[in-house]
């Protein structure tokens, strides 16, 4: 049986310069977890903040600006949604939230107030440090893309800058990623196994993860989130961008 909060082990050939990949914060009132979780991804080369509550994570995110935050959703006081919230409040920082197993609802919720990914405890922390690295890779692309643009969306992927007829959209990292995809293929339709391959790098998961950023995405750029024109609805096969912006029938 897997021990999912085993201590990491060293080794000569994982050893990497502590903090060489970013900066961590992780944020969970248990000390276990958080000293495992820790210990991983500072193996894996990130310096690692911690934090027991909401408020304490607060103050370290405002002490130095993480790349990433890992944050449990059932914590003391102000719960992981709140800060979720706060944090995102003060500009775009991914998040992976841990949530409880079967806590559904909580997952959804988790994503709808912007978090980029969640991990479902007991967890691997090999395969949290793989969806913190996923996440990563996504905010920080290697290859660089020109500008994209239609229907008075525009896409600067270098810069990370979306606009809605020149005003600045506030979108979480997937979020951004869903738009640049649709954006490049508009007018063709993807399931959202597939847009789960393609826009988060995964060949398995939970799919309600897509069709939450998808209606999170609907309500910043289209003009009526109830009556899509932009991100369409192909029955029986997913979504299709419409650059025309006409509303399905």
């Amino acid at each position: 049986m897997q021990q999912p909060y085993a201590s990491p082990q060293a080794g000569p050939d994982t050893e990497q310069p502590s903090g060489a990949r970013g900066r961590i914060l992780v944020v969970d009132d248990d000390p276990t977890v958080a000293e495992v979780v820790a210990g991983y991804l500072d193996r894996a080369g990130f310096t690692v903040d911690r934090a027991a509550d909401g408020p304490a994570a607060l103050a370290r995110a405002a002490a130095h600006r993480p790349d990433l935050v890992v944050l449990d959703l059932m914590l003391p006081g102000m719960d992981g949604l709140q800060v979720c919230r706060r944090l995102r409040a003060h500009g775009p920082v991914p998040v992976v939230m841990l949530t409880a197993r079967g806590d559904e609802d909580d997952r959804i919720l988790g994503l709808e107030v912007g978090a980029d990914d969640y991990v479902t405890k007991p967890f691997s922390p090999r395969e949290l440090v793989l969806r913190v690295e996923s996440v990563l890779r996504r905010a920080r692309p290697t290859v660089p893309r020109g500008p994209l643009g239609a229907a008075g969306l525009s896409v600067d992927p270098v810069a990370r800058r979306a606009t809605k007829n020149g005003t600045e959209l506030s979108l979480t990292v997937r979020e951004f990623d869903l738009l640049a995809f649709f954006l490049r293929h508009p007018g063709r339709a993807f399931g959202r196994e597939e847009l789960m391959r393609e826009v988060w790098g995964w060949d398995f998961g939970d799919l309600s993860t897509v069709t939450v950023h998808v209606r999170r995405l609907r309500g910043k750029v289209e003009d009526d989130p109830a009556r899509p024109r932009l991100i369409q609805t192909v029955w029986g096969v997913g979504y299709r961008f419409d650059a025309g912006g006409e509303e399905a029938a």
